[in-house]
């Protein structure tokens, strides 16, 4: 009796193998985090009755952008497997230098804003720097750079300004076509929108294509699964680990300019602990501590996640005290269900 020929099923490459739709979608990062912004939409729609208003949702979807555009390249960089606290303050910087330089220098606003994005770029290519040479966790390296920033922010600012807020710049030239640019309102349907809405989109578009279609995001996954592993085949390691903390630095210029001119002036002791609220919307919305998982869209619904509650529980009549509370235990059932459907997924493979 002969023997029986293996199967061709056998020889076929398992990258080949068709995946059904359901296994397509636990495989999601940001699955958990598309159910619980499910979840707190419904809840808030039955306990607060002007939540569902168009005013009302402008609003949510606001306070979720100014986190959302900070939480895109940190959820990158924690794919990569670092972490940045110094994000939060360095907005706040990006809006003390455009605001001072332009005014002791009475220069253009644009040149101000423009010195910004040198200086914030700077910052976030020294944390990168830093990493990569000293070898240290980039927690002790952007603390390092979170407590440096803040004397700096709070000490230059009294010594140029005299006060611990800038002077302001309302009515310098320039100042009109900077404020459409990054503090704008739109009207779209009757509703209110602010720009930053648009630029939260955008960025989670750029940020979703460079993961998902170009080396560098192949990069980015490879150096959070295992840095030794990526360097050995090739990885630029050091440049990608730069090239995240930069991206961070570019979205806190944004966030600044915005801040700066929305206000016109500019505290210099805001940002502290927000860096904290892009990381929970970044683990929130699918990202692992230990890196190599996670999306930029799932940040997305992380700070959309973080906007409703914000304001949902204002439009409920809540004690606003209640706010961490919540943001607390969503972040750690986001938490537990990421890391169920995590482990459902390998055991399926």
């Amino acid at each position: 009796m002969s023997a029986t020929a293996p199967s061709d099923l056998d020889h076929v490459d398992e990258r080949l193998l068709r995946t059904s739709r359901l296994s397509k979608l636990l495989a999601r990062p940001e699955l958990g985090s598309v159910v619980g912004a499910a979840a707190v939409f419904v809840f808030f729609s039955i306990v607060a009755d002007s939540f569902l208003r168009a005013s009302s949702l402008g609003t949510v979807f606001y306070a979720a952008s100014t986190i959302g555009i900070m939480a895109v390249p940190v959820a990158l960089l924690m794919i990569g497997g670092e972490f940045d606290l110094s994000a939060g303050v360095m907005v706040t910087t990006s809006a003390l230098v455009s605001s001072m330089f332009s005014y002791q220098m009475t220069a253009n606003v644009w040149v101000g804003v423009g010195v910004s994005l040198l200086v914030t770029l700077a910052i976030g290519a020294f944390n990168g720097v830093m990493l990569t040479r000293t070898r240290l966790p980039s927690f002790i390296i952007t603390l390092g750079t979170f407590l440096m920033l803040t004397g700096l922010n709070l000490g230059f600012t009294k010594l140029i300004s005299g006060t611990v807020s800038t002077k302001s710049i309302a009515d310098m030239e320039g100042f009109p076509s900077a404020r459409k640019l990054f503090a704008s309102q739109l009207t779209i349907g009757g509703v209110d929108l602010k720009v930053t809405i648009l630029w939260w989109i955008g960025l989670v578009a750029v940020a979703t294509w460079i993961l998902l279609r170009t080396r560098f995001g192949n990069w980015i996954f490879a150096v959070g699964g295992g840095a030794d592993a990526a360097r050995a085949v090739g990885v630029p390691v050091a440049r990608t680990r730069i090239g995240l903390y930069m991206g961070v630095a570019f979205c806190a210029w944004i966030s600044g300019q915005h801040l700066l001119f929305s206000f016109d002036v500019v505290q210099s002791g805001e940002g502290v602990g927000n860096e904290l609220i892009y990381i929970i919307a970044a683990v929130i919305g699918g990202c692992l501590i230990t890196g190599g998982y996670g999306s930029a869209i799932g940040s997305a619904v992380g700070a959309f996640i973080f906007g409703m509650t914000s304001k949902g529980i204002v439009y409920a009549e809540w004690n606003p005290d209640w706010f961490k509370f919540f943001l607390g235990a969503m972040l750690l059932l986001a938490t537990l269900l990421n890391a169920w459907i995590r482990r459902r997924v390998e055991a399926t493979k």
